[in-house]
């Protein structure tokens, strides 16, 4: 099953004499990326900005949720309202969490159940069986349909060799303890793998109002994933990936069903099934993948024990993806993806979206690289709209085994209102001025401008400059909360992302990236918890697989909340170490907030102070 691959947009003028003066990091072998055209492509060639976790690194960061583990990355930052299992929202370059397509194993991972149809990452685990995550920034995922957000893809370890796996454990601060197990095998006619994860923690008081409970907030969470392959002979490969996750979390700040007074003791559950099966073909000139996933999500809200809210969501999707390629200077790309989308609360509602793609891949000469495509969908509620995306990448060879890539690229993206957008200005609830507006779909579009600097010891630096707008945004009437309403202008986000990676010396390299983000609304103001400066430095510890640290200390500057408050400036240091004892043992640990900072991401809500966490792998 192919996921899709994204490039690094090649950007325009950084000083190269700067970046040359900067040290060294010994060269990678060349990576392949599957985030963008959903053919694998070497990363050098791709002109879309795109980074890569690999695992072991989120291993060694030790983070119970992936969305904290993919704050440390360039251009992303994280919202959290009130700690583990608590609503957190994943902005890339600054736009709504929402806008952001989540994809684990070639399945298209979306809430339906959701105000607004999009990634959980409230439930996403860092479970210890991912192999690698890969995020596009920006609106240049079209063949996915995308919006102006980007795509998160995981993609998990496949079994390989005889049987064999790990089991952990570890515990800490606010009563957490978490265990993760997992465990596969393959051959040539076959693999598996399949992992569990456990994860409770009593947490901590949610909501700073809470002053009349003032109890801890806890939340649990089992997770199982699997994946199953069969090579029908040399090019064939048949795959089911089945992901299953039973959570619940306790907050502040619900109402009464029946007097509508704020409670401080509420509760919230979800179950949620999803799998994938899927038939790939890899000949020399053509690939076909066939797909057919589902997802089945219910979601139930209590307030002092009685049930406040209930939604029950579901998407399938029956998807083929196919590649003809010629000459190897040329790619064809083409699919369509068919899906169909229900969610009930109070009502039913459902809706059906049809897409179809077509890319092209070319070579210009030994160092350039471009792509055109384009998408139309159909949605059988809104029309049919189409979006695309085009690109350039430039290598320029410097002698030495040092490179330079200018890259751009230009995408746009399409939302249509969800189906609880649309359905509650036609319910009880709605009123004036919201009550029986009609929503249209949002439309975005951006283009990002940068460049790769390599080096034949390893120094990485990339810069990129990006700006994009969306049109006809959907937002929820904050003033009189008469339902959803859509603007007449523009919101955007622009800025300027910078990463650096560089050895310093055989054991420690340097990880660091800033970005620089101004956003502002359709009456230009700011928009709300995006930080206008943020970032991470960090630096790595490897003694040839023995011990091995990671200390990152991640900074946001000037955020504004509701009513444009000014969020105070903060940073955070936290600091992890793995002990290989022997083959088999490792003992790891975490300290996160090692300086105990007070911090706010969000007016109305704690966030945890120092924390620390110790545990054991053992692998067989």
């Amino acid at each position: 099953m192919h996921s899709s691959h994204a490039r690094r947009l090649a950007l325009a003028m950084l000083a190269l004499p700067a970046a040359a003066a900067l040290a060294q990091t010994p060269t990678r072998p060349e990576e392949i990326v599957v985030t963008g055209s959903i053919v694998p492509t070497p990363k050098r060639e791709l002109a879309t900005a795109v980074t890569v976790i690999e695992g072991p690194e989120i291993e060694l960061r030790g983070y119970d949720s992936l969305a904290d583990v993919l704050r440390t990355q360039i251009g992303v930052t994280v919202t959290n309202t009130g700690g583990a299992g608590q609503p957190t929202a994943l902005r890339i370059r600054g736009e709504d969490g929402y806008r952001t397509q989540l994809i684990i194993d070639g399945v298209k991972a979306v809430d339906p159940s959701r105000t607004q149809v999009g990634p959980d990452f409230d439930t996403l685990l860092a479970t210890d069986d991912i192999e690698r995550v890969e995020i596009l920034r920006g609106p240049q995922g079209f063949i996915y349909g995308a919006d102006a957000g980007g795509v998160v893809n995981v993609i998990t370890s496949r079994g390989d060799g005889p049987f064999g796996g790990r089991v952990s454990g570890d515990g800490g601060t606010f009563g957490t303890r978490r265990t993760n197990a997992s465990f596969g095998g393959g051959s040539d006619r076959g693999d598996y793998s399949v992992s569990v994860s456990d994860f409770r923690t009593g947490g901590f008081n949610t909501q700073t109002a809470d002053t009349v409970l003032r109890d801890r907030d806890g939340a649990d969470n089992t997770t199982v994933h699997a994946k199953l392959g069969w090579n029908v002979g040399d090019d064939w490969r048949l795959q089911l990936v089945a992901h299953d996750v039973d959570a619940r979390s306790q907050y502040d700040g619900c109402y009464s069903p029946t007097t509508f007074a704020t409670l401080y003791d509420c509760e919230a559950r979800t179950a949620e099934t999803t799998y994938k099966v899927s038939a790939d073909y890899g000949g020399a000139a053509v690939t076909h993948s066939f797909g057919y996933s589902a997802t089945d999500i219910t979601r139930d809200s209590l307030a002092a024990g009685a049930n406040a809210f209930a939604a029950r969501g579901q998407l399938g999707r029956l998807e083929y993806t196919g590649s003809y390629r010629p000459t190897d200077r040329h790619t064809l790309i083409y699919g369509t993806d068919l899906q169909d989308e229900h969610v009930a609360t109070d009502t039913y509602d459902r809706r059906r979206q049809n897409g179809y793609y077509l890319e092209y891949q070319g070579k210009l000469g030994a160092a350039a690289f471009v792509t055109a495509g384009a998408r139309r969908d159909d949605n059988d509620t809104f029309g049919s709209h189409t979006s695309g995306r085009v690109s350039l990448a430039v290598i320029r060879d410097l002698g030495g085994g040092n490179a330079l890539k200018y890259r751009t690229s230009y995408g746009t993206g399409f939302r249509a209102p969800s189906l609880y957008e649309t359905a509650y200005n036609r319910g009880p609830f709605a009123y004036p001025p919201a009550a029986g507006v009609a929503l249209d779909p949002e439309v975005s579009k951006g283009y990002d401008v940068g460049m790769d600097f390599d080096t034949a010891q390893g120094l990485h630096l990339e810069a990129t400059l990006f700006r994009q707008r969306i049109a006809d945004e959907i937002f929820f009437d904050l003033d009189t909360y008469s339902g959803y309403l859509q603007s007449s202008g523009t919101s955007e986000s622009r800025g300027l992302e910078v990463g650096v990676t560089k050895r310093l010396g055989p054991r420690f390299q340097l990880l660091a990236n800033v970005t620089a983000n101004d956003t502002a609304d359709t009456t230009n103001q700011q928009r709300l918890r995006r930080p206008k400066r943020f970032g991470n430095f960090g630096v790595q510890y490897d003694a040839a697989g023995k011990l091995r640290f990671i200390v990152n200390a991640r900074f946001a500057r000037d955020a504004v909340d509701v009513g444009g408050v000014a969020l105070p400036d903060y940073a955070v240091l936290d600091a992890s170490v793995a002990y290989t004892i022997s083959k088999t043992f490792e003992a790891f640990g975490r300290i996160e907030n090692a300086a105990d900072t007070k911090y706010v991401e969000a007016i109305g809500f704690n966030t945890p102070g120092r924390a620390g966490y110790a545990g054991v792998r053992i692998r067989f």
